[in-house]
Formats: C-alpha cells, sequence, structure tokens
C-alpha cells in the first residue's frame, strides 16, 4: 500500500493508543491510517525561529512518524494571524465586514506555501499519495506540482466555501482557485459547500462539470461531500471515565433542581455566541416560569488571541454575561455559567451527559462536532435534546434536531422553551434517529471515503494531456 502524506497547518502529536483523552477523534482517525500505511504527517511546529531553515524536527510515537518545521515571527504574522485567520477565516464564514484585505497577508501566505512545498517534497516518495488539509493550505499543492511532483493529491476544506459573490471580494480570488484545481480530489463538508465551489467555477471561470468529475487543463479533478464525524466508540468509553463521571456529579450535584442547558464553542464569533446570550435573555424575559430552574452552562475557551476581532468579542460576552446576570439572578441563582477555559475532553464528554440541551448556534459553521458529540454521550434511557443552527454543516444530515435560525433570539426562545418542556417519548425519537447519523457518518467513514477516492485517481492517468509549462 502507498504511503499517506498528511499535510496540515498544526500537527497532533501522537499519544500511546491508550490515551484517547489527549486527542480527538479526528487526530485518531488520521494517525491511524498513517500507521497502516508507514506514513508521515508534516505541519508547522507552532515554535518560531528567527531566521527560516527548512530543518525538519521528526519524532515517532505508536506507529506515526512527525516532522515539524519552525517558522519566522513575520510568517506567523501574515501567513497565519494575518492571510489564514484575518482574511480567510472571516471571509469564509461570510463575515466580510471582518476580513482584512492586506498584500503583506497574501505575501506571506505564498512564502509560507512555497516553504512548506521545499521542505516537505525530499520526503514524498514517488507512490506516496498525498493529502492536505484546509485553508491555510490552498495552494501547496499547486507548489507542489511546480516541483516536478505527479503524486494522486487530495485538499479537505475544514471550513465553508462562501457564495460566488461573497468568493470575488476576495483580491487574487481566481489565482486562489486555480491552485486549489492542481488537486486531484477536493473535498468539501457538505453538499452546500460543494454546490458553492461549483457555482464559482461554472459562473467566473466558464468551466463545464460532468457530475462529480471536472476537466481542467487536461486533469480529472474529482469533486466531493465528504462530512466529517466523531468516533462514536470513543465517546462511549469516555463517557466511563473518572473526569467524565466526576464532571457529571459536579453539575449535577450543583444545581439538583434545575435543568441544564450547555454551549460549548471556541471564543469565535462565527460561533454565535453573542447572539446565543441575546436569545437566552429573550427566553428569560418571555418566559419567566422557568426563573431558578434552568441554568446555561457556556464554556468558551480563548481562541487566537493574536487577533484583535476575539478580543472585543470576549469583552461583549464578558459584558453580556454580565448584564443577564445582573438583571436576572437571585442569591441562589445564576442564570448564565460563563466559563473562559478548556477541559479534558472527557469531562466535556460528562457535561454533555449532564446536560438537558445543547444550544449550537453557530452563524456559520463548516460541520460542528460539538453538536454530534452531545447526541453520542447522552444516555438512551433519558437523553437531551439538540438545538442546532440551520446554518451549520451538521444541520444537513440532522434534521431532527430543533432547528432554528441563530440571529433570530425569538427563534432560539421558543426552542429552549420546547425542549425543556419536550415529553420523553419525543426526546427518545429523535435522538435515536440523531444517533444513526452520527454512527454511520462518523470519523473512519469519512478517512475511508476520502482516501478511497484519492486512490481511485491513483490508478487513472493523472494528465490527460501534458500540463502546461507554467505547471
Amino acid at each position: 500500500m502507498s504511503r499517506l502524506i498528511l499535510v496540515s497547518n498544526r500537527v497532533s502529536t501522537p499519544k500511546a493508543r491508550g490515551d484517547e483523552v489527549s486527542q480527538g477523534g479526528l487526530a485518531v482517525a488520521l494517525s491511524a491510517a498513517l500507521r497502516e500505511t508507514g506514513g508521515i504527517w508534516f505541519g508547522w511546529s507552532g515554535e518560531t525561529i528567527e531566521t527560516f531553515s527548512g530543518e525538519i524536527n521528526r519524532q515517532s510515537a505508536d506507529g506515526v512518524t512527525i516532522a515539524t518545521v519552525d517558522l519566522e515571527p513575520q510568517d506567523v504574522d501574515e501567513y497565519y494571524n494575518g492571510y489564514a485567520n484575518r482574511t480567510l477565516w472571516p471571509l469564509f464564514h461570510y463575515r466580510i465586514d471582518l476580513a482584512e484585505f492586506d498584500l503583506q497577508f497574501g505575501a506571506g501566505y505564498e512564502r509560507v506555501n512555497d516553504r512548506f512545498a521545499a521542505t516537505v517534497a525530499p520526503l514524498i516518495e514517488p507512490d506516496d499519495i498525498i493529502w492536505v488539509h484546509d485553508y491555510h493550505l490552498i495552494p501547496l499543492g499547486q507548489r507542489l506540482r511546480r516541483k516536478g511532483l505527479r503524486n494522486p493529491m487530495g485538499f479537505f476544506l475544514h471550513i465553508p466555501w462562501p457564495p460566488y459573490r461573497l468568493m470575488t471580494a476576495l483580491p487574487f480570488h481566481r489565482r486562489l482557485v486555480e491552485s486549489i484545481l492542481e488537486y486531484d480530489v477536493i473535498g468539501f463538508q457538505t453538499s452546500e459547500w460543494l454546490d458553492s465551489f461549483r457555482h464559482y467555477l461554472v459562473t467566473e471561470m466558464g468551466l463545464k462539470i460532468d457530475g462529480d468529475i471536472l476537466v481542467y487543463r487536461g486533469r480529472r479533478i474529482k469533486l466531493g461531500a465528504y462530512p466529517i464525524g466523531i468516533d462514536g466508540a470513543q465517546l462511549d468509553r469516555m463517557v466511563t471515565t473518572h473526569n467524565a463521571q466526576e464532571a457529571f456529579k459536579t453539575v449535577r450535584r450543583s444545581a439538583p433542581n434545575q435543568k441544564t442547558v450547555i454551549g460549548v464553542d471556541r471564543l469565535d464569533y462565527s460561533k454565535g455566541l453573542i447572539e446565543r446570550f441575546q436569545g437566552y435573555r429573550y427566553f428569560l424575559e418571555h418566559y419567566p416560569d422557568w426563573h431558578s430552574k434552568v441554568f446555561l452552562l457556556q464554556i468558551a475557551p480563548p481562541s487566537r488571541g493574536e487577533v484583535h476581532t476575539y478580543e472585543d468579542i470576549r469583552k461583549q460576552l464578558d459584558e453580556l454575561s454580565g448584564r443577564i446576570n445582573g438583571a436576572f439572578a437571585h442569591v441562589d441563582w445564576v442564570p448564565i455559567r460563563y466559563v473562559n477555559q478548556a477541559y479534558p475532553r472527557d469531562g466535556l464528554t460528562g457535561f454533555y451527559r449532564a446536560s438537558d440541551v445543547a444550544l449550537v448556534t453557530p452563524l456559520r459553521d463548516g460541520m460542528n462536532l460539538v453538536a454530534k458529540e452531545f447526541v453520542a454521550a447522552q444516555d438512551p434511557e433519558d437523553p437531551g435534546v439538540l438545538i442546532l443552527s440551520k446554518f451549520a454543516g451538521a444541520a444537513e444530515a440532522m434534521g431532527r434536531a430543533l432547528l432554528v435560525n441563530p440571529h433570530s433570539k425569538e427563534q432560539i426562545s421558543k426552542a429552549l422553551e420546547r425542549a425543556l418542556t419536550m415529553p420523553l417519548s419525543e426526546r427518545r425519537d429523535r435522538w435515536e434517529a440523531l444517533n444513526d447519523v452520527v454512527r454511520k457518518e462518523d470519523v473512519t467513514a469519512w478517512r475511508d471515503t476520502f482516501l478511497a477516492d484519492l486512490r481511485q485517481a491513483e490508478d487513472k492517468l493523472f494528465f490527460a494531456t501534458p500540463p502546461t509549462a507554467e505547471h
């Protein structure tokens, strides 16, 4: 079997197979694929160096080889904090009002992709297959092609692809899209994001797509939707751990006569946290009978502290949660427990299981695995209710959740009241349907489906005609 070469911005250092708490299901699934093929996971170390050297730091654990490089501070500022997180991230999440278009950011983004290509290329053998992940590294495949690599290459985007009109607001958008077309398989989380990409190709570039195959410059490119999932069996094991059980007891003991509504999100404007708090306040205003009977546990660890917009949202949430608690709290009841810290994954699993409702309201999300983890962690005999934004990728297959428009505080409020009063029979019926989706569309199915398509590309002639000189 051909080796698998994974490339991502950051690399998850493999742990012992028994240590699942510190690794997410995605890392576990990808590490398993690397073990099977003797492959390599390459990316940025997260560390900086005064002058980029291209020196590779190698380590091996549990049969997986990790190769990382250090970047210069300027690289981090322009490529990561700049173009990736201040240009592409807001634009791809439909927040053009927050996107910053700076030529230096774009130059840094291309420079780091060139450096990644120059560093990883010598590690790649002719029979290897290459799988590149996410928006940080869109041009990497093109850079590897320019170095003469003809290996099968796949790219998977973990975040949304924006509509045509938004995408064309990006300076040099066509150059970015042309670079992504150097991959043999291009994957998106949902059919909606795939359709947006196809619309751009047809409208902006005048290309024709036959089913899921695009022929571009003599090459066949597979386009597909590959919904990412979780490792349900891993969640089943974690819910029995000591940390999970203690977390469960902590929630239940702290408010034995109150219902728990939980939200778990990175501190990010795309997660709809401000809108969630406003919807919860509207619920408290219009359903006063629930005062002292319910509380919102919002866990929101900091994210991307170097980017000013994340500092702004933290200040807004601090103020908003304080105003809500000040307006509604009693001596023996606090309506919002707002926590800015991270918890171990098994601890979160215990929090999920102890909660009656999950409030998952991103304004735009590629998928959203919190929704799936909440479902997987529930007690089948007495499951909680999932309230899910219709703008999360997960909503495409999780229609049995209570779907809401996160911009509507009225919808959030009504969904909360319905979830908190839902009969057990309906809760079980909805949970069983959702759990079936979570178990079938798991992270292993996602990985295997994408790699099967990439290996199928490996068996075909990539270039129906010779590539042009510029490629």
